[in-house]
C-alpha cells in the first residue's frame, strides 16, 4: 500500500485548534502550547511500532498538535521525525511540512567540548531528522563542576550563526546556572523543567528569572506520568510493580516526597470537581493550571504513538479557563504538601543528587 493510501486509513475528523493554542517562543518559532512528547519512544515505555507511529503522528499534526519534543537519546525519536517529514511532504505537501516544529535535545557526557565534538553531535541530529537546520536545540549538562558546558554553549552559538541551529535552549538547568549562562551572552530562549500541580518548584525561582530575562518555561511531568487522571481517582495505592511505565514509577516517587498517596487522592478529587464543572477531564485541568503559570510557553504531554491517542481530549485544554474558585480549591490541597524545593532542591537537582 502506498504511503498516501496507508495514512488515509488513519484520518480522524477534528476541529482546528483556536489561535490561543499557539505562541511565539522565539522570532520565527511559533509552537503549539501542548507539545507532543516523544520520551515514550525511548524504550522505557514499551516498544513502539513505526508502522503505527507514523500514522499516529499525522493524526496529531492534522488535529493542530504540530510541535514535537524529542532528544538525541530518546531511542528512534529523531528518526521518527525524519521519516514523518518525508511522509508528510508526500501526503500533505510543503505547506503542511512548514507547520512542523521539532525541538530536539543534546545530552552529552561531561568532558572537553571542542568544536568538532559539538558539531558532530548536531550533524547527527540533522541527518536523523532530515533537515538542514534544527528548529531548536535544547542543551542538558549533568555536572556543574565541569565548566565545559559554557564551552559547548559557545560552540552551539556559533552553529546558530552558521544556520545549523535556529534557536538554542536549555533543559533541566537550575536557576543559578541559567543566569550564569545568560550573563555569558548565550542566546537561550527557554528552559525545559518539571512543572506540575504536584511539583511547583519552578514558580519559586526559575519562572521569575525567565520572565525578567524574556525567556520561557517548557514544562514536562505536568500529568505526573498519568497519575493526574481519572484512572487513579479513588484507587488504592499501587506498588511499583503495578506501574507499567518508567514515567509512572518516577512520578510515584515524586508524589511520595510531595505528600503521599492520600494527599494525591485529595488532589484528584478536587481536580475531578473542577473538571466536571467545566465539562472536561482531570488531565485537562492539570494542564490548564500549568499553562497559566508565569513564563510557561508550553506543556509537554507524552504520546504513546500507535498505542493510545489523546489529542482529542488534549484539545479541550483550550476550551475553558480556571476561575478564582478553581484556583482556591487546588491551593487548598497543595497547601498541605511538603516543600519540594527544600526536599529536592531547585529545578533539575533531582538529576544531580
Amino acid at each position: 500500500m502506498a504511503p498516501r493510501d496507508l495514512l488515509a486509513t488513519h484520518l480522524v475528523s477534528t476541529m482546528p485548534l483556536p489561535e490561543s493554542s499557539y505562541t511565539d517562543i522565539a522570532p520565527g518559532l511559533r509552537i503549539c502550547r501542548v507539545l507532543n512528547g516523544m520520551w515514550q519512544v525511548s524504550g522505557a515505555h514499551g516498544r513502539i511500532d513505526p508502522a503505527s507511529a507514523l500514522p499516529a503522528m499525522l493524526r496529531h499534526h492534522d488535529a493542530g498538535f504540530t510541535t514535537w519534543d524529542l532528544a538525541d537519546h530518546y531511542g528512534p525519536a529523531e528518526d521518527f521525525i525524519g521519516a514523518f517529514r518525508v511522509m508528510l511532504a508526500k501526503v500533505r505537501g510543503q505547506e503542511a511540512l512548514d507547520r512542523v516544529q521539532a525541538l530536539t535535545k543534546w545530552v552529552p557526557r561531561p568532558g572537553p567540548m571542542p568544536p568538532s565534538v559539538v558539531e558532530k553531535a548536531i550533524d547527527t541530529s540533522l541527518r536523523r531528522m532530515r533537515v538542514d537546520t534544527l528548529d531548536m536545540l535544547q542543551f542538558h549538562w549533568w555536572d556543574y563542576d565541569d565548566p565545559s558546558y559554557l564551552e559547548a554553549l559557545n560552540h552551539l552559538k556559533a552553529l546558530i550563526e552558521r544556520k545549523k541551529i535556529k534557536h538554542l535552549a536549555l533543559t533541566n538547568f537550575d536557576t543559578e546556572h541559567v543566569e550564569r549562562i545568560l550573563d555569558h551572552s548565550v542566546p537561550v530562549v527557554s528552559n525545559q523543567v518539571q512543572y506540575s500541580i504536584v511539583d511547583q518548584r519552578p514558580a519559586e525561582r526559575m519562572a521569575p528569572l525567565l520572565a525578567r530575562r524574556g525567556m520561557h518555561v517548557l514544562a514536562y511531568g505536568t500529568l505526573c506520568g498519568g497519575l493526574l487522571s481519572e484512572r487513579y481517582l479513588g484507587r488504592p495505592e499501587p506498588s511499583y510493580a503495578d506501574l507499567d511505565t518508567a514515567s509512572l514509577q518516577k512520578y510515584k516517587r515524586m508524589v511520595g516526597a510531595w505528600g503521599g498517596w492520600n494527599l494525591l487522592q485529595e488532589l484528584l478529587a478536587a481536580l475531578d470537581e473542577i473538571a466536571q464543572k467545566h465539562g472536561t477531564s482531570i488531565a485537562n485541568v492539570a494542564t490548564r493550571y500549568v499553562l497559566d503559570q508565569q513564563a510557561v510557553a508550553g506543556v509537554i504531554v507524552g504520546v504513546r504513538l500507535g498505542v493510545n491517542d489523546h489529542f482529542q481530549d488534549n484539545a479541550r485544554v483550550f476550551s475553558f479557563s480556571l476561575d478564582g474558585d478553581d484556583i482556591s480549591r487546588i491551593e487548598e490541597v497543595t497547601a498541605k504538601s511538603n516543600d519540594l524545593l527544600r526536599i529536592i532542591g531547585d529545578c533539575g537537582d533531582e538529576y544531580r543528587r
